[in-house]
């Protein structure tokens, strides 16, 4: 079972109520302002001080990658993704788990970087190499535990990114994973954009609503909901939705604000140019 498999509770674990592993309370923190409270300014500044109390954590590289990810900062993305893969193989020897997953995740977002800043025409054939050794590495996880929360909520969330862009992947192989992941509000949420894009939208609502009940305030979970709802034709519902998510908009990254405004507008009825004005100047 190794050393991480008895460590007490104060081991600060987002993902296992038993047998946690050595995380850290700093990098707990930080995944949970970005994950449970979808404040990214401050998930930010947490990230920041995980990695300089808790160098050797993986997660809080992988975090800092997916925020640059979300503020179109294509270079630090690249630099995060190899301190990801750097800090996951040293991890190997100790939480060899842990260690194989997060050289997954690593190699996963240097696959985005290369798709982001050399297109898909020249950045497919590369990226594709990278996914076999990012099935390489969660092959080698799931050797130790299939079944670990982690495992499972990070392989799904990635199926579905797969899914979106893959014509070979299938999000019903992402929904079955995160029925395995913890914590409930980011396995529900990830099953509600499964089911979202397989057009199951009475379902998908189900879910969002079930994660929602687990962080109520979270602007991502409300952001989802919206575009569900706007989805199964519910536009007066869907407009509310949307305007409580803008209620977060200070704690939202800027280009995710534009596109919620964007969506709102949409929905309301208004031209797509008429949108992208409005979406910009507000």
């Amino acid at each position: 079972m190794g050393l991480t498999a008895t460590m007490p509770a104060w081991a600060a674990d987002p993902f296992r109520i038993t047998n946690p592993h050595g995380i850290g309370t700093a990098s707990e923190s930080a995944f949970k302002a970005l994950f449970y409270a979808g404040d990214y300014g401050r998930a930010q500044r947490l990230v920041n001080q995980a990695i300089a109390a808790e160098p050797k954590e993986p997660m809080n590289y992988a975090m800092a990658a997916a925020l640059s990810y979300l503020n179109n900062d294509f270079e630090g993305l690249a630099q995060q993704a190899q301190l990801t893969q750097q800090t996951a193989a040293a991890l190997k020897a100790t939480d060899p788990l842990r260690g194989h997953l997060y050289s997954a995740v690593g190699v996963f977002m240097e696959g985005a970087h290369v798709l982001q800043t050399q297109g898909l025409a020249r950045g497919t054939p590369t990226a594709l190499r990278m996914l076999q050794q990012v099935f390489s590495e969660l092959q080698a996880a799931e050797k130790v535990n299939p079944t670990d929360p982690e495992l499972s909520l990070l392989k799904g969330f990635m199926d579905l990114l797969l899914a979106v862009n893959l014509p070979f992947a299938n999000p019903d192989q992402a929904i079955a994973r995160l029925q395995n992941g913890y914590p409930a509000y980011l396995s529900h949420r990830g099953i509600a954009i499964g089911l979202r894009d397989l057009k199951r939208y009475d379902q998908a609502l189900t879910e969002v609503n079930k994660a929602l009940l687990e962080a109520p305030k979270n602007p991502d979970l409300l952001y989802l909901k919206a575009q569900i709802l706007a989805l199964k034709g519910d536009t007066k519902l869907s407009v509310a939705v949307y305007a409580e998510t803008l209620s977060y908009a200070q704690q939202l990254p800027k280009p995710v604000v534009w596109q919620i405004r964007y969506e709102k507008c949409l929905t309301e009825g208004l031209e797509g140019n008429l949108c992208a004005q409005r979406a910009g100047s507000n």
